[in-house]
C-alpha cells in the first residue's frame, strides 16, 4: 500500500508494520523469562515493587523493573502509581505448576528457539532444524530426556486445553463400544470423552515413558475401570479390536511416509465398520489467517510434520486406504476428520 493511501486509511506504513512483526519475537522470550524466574509466584500474596521481587529472584532491580513494565504492557501484570506490580489473570495463569507455565518453558525455551534459529536450513532442505540443532529427532530426544518429556506432555494439556470438551461434545462417541486413543499421552482427551459418554470403554496407547503418568490422571477422574493402558509404538502396531481410533494432533507430527504407516496400522487393527477420527487444526484454503499456519512452520522445523487443509487430508487418507466421510467442526481450533476403510 503506498504511504499516502496508508495515511488516508489510518493503517501504519509497511515499514512500521514490518518492524512491529519483527519486534513481536521479544514477547515469547519475556514470557519464558517470567516463567523461569517464577515472577507470578512472587505476586501471589499481593503487589510488590521490582526491588522486592529482585530480592526474591536474585536479579538486578532496575533491569527487572524494565522487564516487569513491559510484561505489564502485555497484560500479565498491572503497575500502580507506587510502581508496585500485581497479577492480572494472564499472569496468574502463568504460575508454576500450571500448564501455561510448562508451555512457557517449552515453547519459549531452547527446544523451539534453537530450532527456529535454523529455519533457513529446513526451508533449504526440507529436513528438521531440531535434528540439526540437537543431533537427533524430537521424539528420540524426548525419550532420552524424561523430565523434558513430562514438561511437553503438560504443555500439550494447556495448549489444547479447550479441545477435549469441545471434541467430546461435537461428535457422538456413544455409538462406539471401544475407543482407542492412539498417541493419547496421559489420557486427557480420552477421559474427557468417556466422562461425557458413559457407554464406551477406552484404550489409551502411547510410548512407555509417556503413559507412565497416565494412571494418576485416569484414577483421579474415576475412570480406572473403563480404560486399559497399553504401551508401544504406532509404527509397529496399535491395539486391535476398537470401533473408533482417535488420533489427536498425531498425524501433523509426521511426514507423509510415516503418516501412511500409522494410518495403515490403525486400518488393520480396527473392527469391521470402524471409524478413524483425526483431531487436527484443519487449515483454510488460500491466504486466510489461521493459527495453524504458524504452527505449520513449527512442524516443519521441529517434528518434520505438517498441518493440512481438508483436501490434503482427503488425499492422505485415500493413499492410506481410507475414505474421508466428513469434517466436523468443534467449538475450538480442532476439527474432527472422520474416515472409514475403503
Amino acid at each position: 500500500m503506498p504511504e499516502a493511501a496508508a495515511a488516508q486509511t489510518g493503517a501504519p506504513p509497511p515499514e512500521a508494520h514490518i518492524a512491529e512483526v519483527l519486534l513481536s519475537q521479544l514477547a515469547p522470550r519475556l514470557v519464558y523469562l517470567a516463567a523461569t524466574l517464577k515472577l507470578p509466584d512472587c505476586l501471589v500474596e499481593g503487589p510488590r515493587t521490582a526491588e522486592e521481587i529482585a530480592q526474591i529472584t536474585a536479579t538486578h532491580a532496575p533491569a527487572l523493573y524494565r522487564v516487569m513494565r513491559t510484561l505489564a504492557s502485555l497484560r500479565f501484570f498491572v503497575e500502580d502509581a507506587e510502581h508496585r506490580f500485581a497479577l492480572r489473570p494472564l499472569g496468574a495463569a502463568l504460575k508454576s505448576g500450571t500448564p501455561s507455565h510448562a508451555a512457557a518453558l517449552t515453547l519459549g525455551g531452547e527446544l523451539l528457539t534453537r530450532s527456529l534459529d535454523n529455519v533457513l536450513y529446513s526451508v533449504q532442505t526440507g529436513k528438521t532444524a531440531f535434528e540439526r540443532s540437537f543431533g537427533m529427532p524430537l521424539f528420540d530426544w524426548l525419550t532420552a530426556n524424561p523430565v523434558e518429556a513430562s514438561l511437553v506432555n503438560e504443555t500439550m494439556i494447556g495448549f489444547h486445553g479447550t479441545e477435549p470438551p469441545a471434541i467430546a461434545s461435537a461428535y457422538d462417541f456413544s455409538a462406539f463400544q471401544i475407543i482407542a486413543d492412539v498417541g493419547g499421552s496421559t489420557g486427557n482427551l480420552l477421559t474427557t470423552i468417556l466422562s461425557q459418554h458413559p457407554g464406551p470403554r477406552g484404550i489409551l496407547f502411547d510410548l512407555p515413558h509417556v503413559v507412565r503418568d497416565a494412571p494418576a490422571l485416569i484414577q483421579n477422574r474415576g475412570l480406572g475401570d473403563r480404560i486399559r493402558i497399553e504401551a508401544g509404538t504406532f509404527f509397529e502396531s496399535v491395539p486391535a479390536g476398537a470401533d473408533a481410533y482417535i488420533l489427536s494432533h498425531i498425524i501433523h507430527d509426521w511426514n507423509r511416509e510415516q503418516c501412511l504407516i500409522i494410518l495403515d496400522r490403525c486400518r488393520c487393527a480396527m473392527n469391521s465398520g470402524g471409524r478413524l477420527l483425526l483431531a487436527e487444526m484443519v487449515l483454510p484454503d488460500g491466504d486466510a489467517p489461521h493459527p495453524g499456519k504458524m504452527l505449520d512452520v513449527v512442524m516443519l522445523t521441529v517434528t518434520g510434520g505438517e498441518e493440512r487443509t481438508a483436501s490434503q487430508y482427503g488425499a492422505l487418507l485415500d493413499a492410506a486406504g481410507f475414505r474421508m466421510t466428513r469434517v466436523v467442526p468443534t467449538a475450538s481450533l480442532a476439527t474432527i476428520v472422520e474416515a472409514v476403510p475403503r
